[in-house]
Order: structure tokens, then C-alpha cells, then sequence
């Protein structure tokens, strides 16, 4: 089992920057794959950016250039660089991790954090 803790979120005004954390523990050798997605009561989830073992990083549409993902796998951690951020950015937001040789939010997810809130104010 691997167990994924986010950090990091609040509140913000437009134009503003977070970084959000997420710290990984337990079976972490099994991870290939690492993510974040967001989620509001009003919309599907939206997977926003992926990175895989060996540091390949996606990002949807609608955060690339502004958001950065990285990980450091000495500290077992991922994290979410959110600048330039946008009322429409304001979610829950989720660490995801999966096992497998694919990178990608057309696949499943095997495991995922409590999520954590970020509300970007106009």
C-alpha cells in the first residue's frame, strides 16, 4: 500500500502562486507514476499534470505554462508549483500515484491523498 498526504493549499488572490506538497510513504517502490488532479462539486475531475519515474512531465491545457510539476524521490515527495493562478483554478485538489509502465490519466490511479482546497478569490 502506498499512503499520499497533501500539503500546502489555501487561499489566494488571482494572480498569486501556491506550491503544493504531497508526501508518499509506505510501498513507494511500486510507483511508476505520480499526478494531480483537481475536483469540484460542479465539474468531472480534471487530471492536470503527470510525472513518471523518470521525470517526463504532462500537463493539461488549461495549466500549462503556469503550473510546474516535480518530485524529489529522496524525500518521497511531490509537489505542484501553481503560479499565475485564476478563480477557475479553485478546487480540491488530489495526489494521485499509480503502478504500471504508463504515465497517463487514461489509465487508472492506483492510489490517491485526502485532497486539499485551494480557492483562488477575484
Amino acid at each position: 500500500q502506498v499512503q499520499l498526504v497533501e500539503s500546502g493549499g489555501g487561499s489566494v488572490q488571482a494572480g498569486g502562486s501556491l506550491r503544493l506538497s504531497c508526501a508518499a510513504s509506505g510501498d513507494t517502490y511500486n510507483i511508476y507514476c505520480m499526478g494531480w488532479f483537481r475536483q469540484t462539486p460542479e465539474k468531472e475531475r480534471e487530471g492536470i499534470a503527470t510525472i513518471d519515474s523518470f521525470g517526463a512531465a504532462t500537463y493539461a491545457d488549461s495549466v500549462k505554462g503556469r503550473f510546474t510539476i516535480s518530485q524529489d524521490n529522496a524525500k518521497n515527495t511531490l509537489y505542484l508549483e501553481m503560479n499565475s493562478l485564476k478563480p477557475e483554478d479553485t478546487a480540491t485538489y488530489y495526489c494521485a500515484a499509480r503502478r504500471g509502465s504508463v504515465c497517463s490519466w487514461s489509465e487508472t490511479f492506483h492510489y490517491r491523498g485526502q485532497g486539499i482546497q485551494v480557492t483562488v478569490s477575484s
